[in-house]
């Protein structure tokens, strides 16, 4: 029986070949509800996200990426050098003894290094073997590199995004990068669940491009029934309206009055109540159809009031709505402080700071920072011991 502090997935035992984000945020979602990740890293410089801004420094000591430490709390490190035959051996021992492998190296990188999913596999029935790439493991592109800008671009998420007219931008979260991290640990976990059951590990092909496309079945399915490829809207639905930022007299906020009833509700606060009958508008299908005459209308009275009015007022209503917040903003918002979602993380050079809790919540788990993220190759003697048996 599992007390009331532990963890969903104490004692699964994760090793994580991975830098930058896609690849080490799917071991931090595995780390955060209780697994064992172990981080290999280059003996010379580590991940290269630890020597990405903005630096903690606790007055003379070292410095410390906050944005390495934010997806890399509560796991451990240990340095191994791919092309010495002895940190190998290491390597192929500890990879006999865990669960899990995450990997976001180019294909094939590994292979040439005797770290296949063949042959650990042959040593380790029951491993779950996840890479994770741009494009996957074969094809005509699978040897191409590949940044999250670069899959948002191949992936059709660029050409959704932005306003009508404007230049070509990326989402400002690293959509592709955080998708391909969570397809990867959804699958890694339904995958151990079936190891458990047969006793066969299996290989995991986790691509960027492939999650960013899974994540976007609203616009594949719009391109599918119609013929036509979905085009950017800015802040507008293309099956929804009034649903978009507004310009209140002040700043603008975000209204989505997607219902028959929430559009009755804003021409109602408007002080236009015959707009519910006027031809144009009559129907959800109609205002999204007629969006462009619905804005012209909507903004002008928009603008006569600042937005905390509007806000205030489509709150009373129960109409959907939102001020734009800067992360400041957010981060300091009464929901979010209600939900704990912001906690303290000790940096190993001492230095505190502050990081977003695991969000989901659970029942009978408590998130916590268990470990504090790791100085390089902190732990690579301690894992050795305590994952091989006789090892030193």
């Amino acid at each position: 029986m599992r007390s009331a502090r532990s963890k969903p997935l104490e004692g699964v035992r994760v090793l994580e070949f991975c830098e930058f984000a896609a690849g080490p945020f799917a071991g931090s979602l595995l780390a955060d509800l209780g697994a064992d990740v172990v981080k290999v890293e280059r003996p010379d410089r580590g991940d290269g996200l630890r020597k990405w801004p903005p630096f903690s420094r606790d007055g003379e000591g070292e410095p410390y990426s906050e944005g390495f430490a934010s997806i890399n709390r509560n796991k451990r490190s240990v340095i191994a050098n791919l092309k010495d035959e002895q940190d190998v051996a290491r390597l192929r021992r500890l990879c006999s003894a865990c669960h899990v492998l995450i990997e976001n190296f180019r294909p094939g990188v590994l292979s040439r290094h005797g770290l296949s999913y063949e042959t650990l596999a042959a040593e380790n029935e029951q491993l779950v073997y996840c890479s994770v790439t741009g494009y996957g493991q074969s094809g005509p592109y699978a040897s191409r590199g590949a940044f999250d800008v670069t899959v948002q671009a191949a992936s059709g998420v660029m050409s959704v995004t932005g306003e009508p007219d404007g230049q070509p931008v990326k989402c400002g979260v690293p959509f592709g990068d955080f998708c391909a991290g969570l397809y990867a640990s959804y699958s890694i976990l339904a995958s151990v669940m079936q190891a458990r059951e047969t006793g066969k590990g299996v290989y995991i092909d986790c691509s960027m491009v492939g999650s960013l496309m899974g994540v976007s079945a609203l616009q594949t399915s719009e391109f599918f029934g119609t013929g036509r490829a979905p085009l950017k809207l800015g802040s507008a639905h293309p099956r929804n309206a009034p649903y978009q930022a507004f310009r209140g007299r002040d700043r603008y906020f975000v209204l989505a009055a997607g219902t028959d009833r929430f559009w009755a509700e804003v021409c109602d606060a408007v002080g236009e109540p015959n707009l519910v009958n006027d031809p144009r508008f009559s129907s959800v299908e109609l205002r999204a159809k007629n969006q462009k005459e619905l804005v012209e209308v909507l903004e002008p009275l928009f603008e006569s009031r600042v937005a905390e009015h509007w806000l205030g007022e489509m709150i009373r209503r129960g109409v959907p709505c939102s001020p734009i917040n800067s992360y400041a903003e957010a981060l300091s918002n009464p929901q979010i402080e209600y939900m704990d979602l912001v906690v303290d993380l000790e940096l190993p050079n001492g230095e505190r700071t502050k990081t977003i809790a695991f969000p989901v919540s659970i029942s009978g788990f408590q998130f916590e920072v268990f470990r504090t993220p790791p100085r390089l190759g902190e732990h690579t003697d301690e894992v050795l011991s305590e994952w091989v048996k006789g090892s030193s």
